[in-house]
């Protein structure tokens, strides 16, 4: 399987881009110069070629080109330092030579007259190699009879001279364009895109923020010398500033809404409390009046009480709730942990003597601050839940534990576990366990959601973790400083 390439920066990219094209450019400007000049040059020394071949022609024209060592022609009138001269007969160089700087034709070397016959010289101009010593030549033949011609070169050193000066310029102004543009290109795109460096901060900071619950203010915007959106990039800025004004007014709206919802779950519990108690109080008064009532009236009444006492604790569970909600802060004192969860667990086992429960708390006192009613009420509500949602003869064991600054309990029971779908939502207000743990009473399913509530207003965490044999519920709290 082949590694994904990871993706590039955009400001990478745009400099790469940039720099890519620009050596592309010079690239091709460079080698269309390198060529375009050498084409030029190449263009002159066949001029001068071919009247160095007629001057060379003429000064023959009524005499022998000669077969000696040197041919004598290259030293007429009007020839160059380094022509070259040669004299062929059926194709075969019998003399050549070439003028020096002291106007002198020194006879060329037996593999210098071999590489120009092997070159096979017409009457087009030919580039020739004749060794190290005389190098590269344009050479050209002109036939005298039947037999002899003469061939008359050039060499190309001055040209190949010029050709790498001009090569070694432009790799040196080419390296130069480079770095300048490399340079000014990565300041350009650096600078273009700064403004999506101040979006990336304006995400970055609104990320950071807790915009699932209270009160939300939302004024981060992105700052941006383009409001109106005239260059892509400020048209992203002004797409963002627009996006967040729109989410500020969508979490206005929600926390109005869940601050209305608070408030009519406050009241209402608040109202309710009253009438239950009145219901609740003439269903025992009627019932025990000393009249005869009858059997069925009797259980009518008792299931009266029944509910209105169920109702009455729902009413409490939400309005504790609803005054959670609203960041009441409870009675802070001293808490002992280990006598109030040895308090708990023997309730616990008073109301259940079928379950199995153990307890472990340290020797010393675990000190936090809070309300102790309320830290009872969350100890009560895991062990009931422990209960509730465990068949008869489970262990549930209740541990009370110092780590560190934290003061941490847990409550632990071998039942079946609870639904891997509901472990996530075992917090959430109303949820109540399914057929996965066994219950042998009703829930109202607020109970959880009282214990997070709680724990979290005393600067603690909840958490649960569970499969088939272990459930275990976790209380973290700050422990009280001395």
């Amino acid at each position: 399987m082949t590694a994904r390439r990871s993706p590039w920066a955009l400001r990478r990219t745009l400099v790469v881009a940039t720099v890519a094209f620009i050596t592309l450019s010079a690239l091709v400007i460079g080698v269309v110069s390198v060529f375009s000049v050498q084409s030029i040059l190449m263009g002159r020394i066949d001029k001068q070629l071919t009247e160095a071949t007629s001057r060379s022609a003429a000064s023959i024209e009524h005499g022998d080109p000669g077969t000696g060592s040197a041919p004598d022609f290259i030293s007429s009138l009007g020839q160059s330092v380094g022509t070259l001269g040669a004299v062929t007969v059926d194709d075969t160089v019998v003399a050549g030579g070439y003028l020096d700087s002291n106007l002198n034709i020194p006879p060329l070397s037996q593999h210098q007259a071999t590489a120009l016959q092997d070159a096979k010289i017409g009457s087009h101009p030919t580039t020739v190699y004749l060794g190290p010593g005389l190098g590269n030549y344009r050479a050209l033949a002109v036939p005298v009879d039947a037999r002899v011609s003469i061939i008359v070169g050039l060499p190309l050193a001055d040209i190949e001279s010029t050709i790498s000066e001009l090569i070694l310029v432009v790799l040196a102004v080419a390296v130069g364009v480079l770095v300048i543009s490399g340079g000014g290109a990565y300041a350009l795109v650096r600078l273009a895109l700064r403004p999506l460096d101040r979006v990336t901060a304006a995400a970055t900071t609104v990320s950071t923020m807790t915009l699932d619950r209270g009160e939300v203010a939302l004024a981060v915007r992105v700052p941006t010398d383009d409001p109106e959106g005239v260059t892509e990039v400020g048209r992203v800025a002004a797409a963002t500033n627009r996006m967040l004004e729109h989410v500020s007014h969508a979490l206005q709206a929600r926390q109005a809404s869940e601050d209305k919802v608070r408030r009519f779950v406050s009241d209402a519990s608040h109202e309710l409390r009253t009438p239950l108690a009145s219901i609740r109080g003439y269903a025992e008064l009627t019932r025990m009046s000393g009249e005869e009532i009858p059997d069925d009236t009797r259980y009518a009444l008792g299931r009266i009480e029944s509910e209105s006492r169920r109702m009455t604790d729902i009413v409490e569970d939400l309005l504790l709730l609803a005054r959670l909600d609203e960041g009441r802060e409870f009675e802070t004192a001293p808490v002992d942990l280990t006598e109030l969860v040895t308090d708990a667990v023997s309730d616990a086992r008073a109301a259940s003597s079928e379950h199995v429960w153990q307890l472990t708390t340290p020797s010393q006192p675990v000190i936090v601050g809070g309300d102790r009613q309320r830290l009872f009420q969350v100890v009560l509500n895991l062990l009931t839940n422990a209960r509730v949602h465990t068949p008869e003869g489970t262990a549930v064991e209740t541990e009370l534990s110092l780590q560190g600054r934290d003061a941490v309990i847990t409550v632990t029971d071998n039942g079946p576990g609870i639904d891997p779908e509901m472990v996530d939502a075992v917090f959430e207000r109303f949820v109540r366990g399914d057929s996965s743990r066994a219950r042998s009473t009703g829930s109202t399913g607020l109970g959880l959601a009282i214990v997070h509530g709680v724990v979290a207003a005393h600067g603690g965490t909840s958490s649960v973790t569970s499969e088939p044999g272990r459930t275990q519920f976790r209380i973290v709290l700050p422990v009280r400083s001395a």
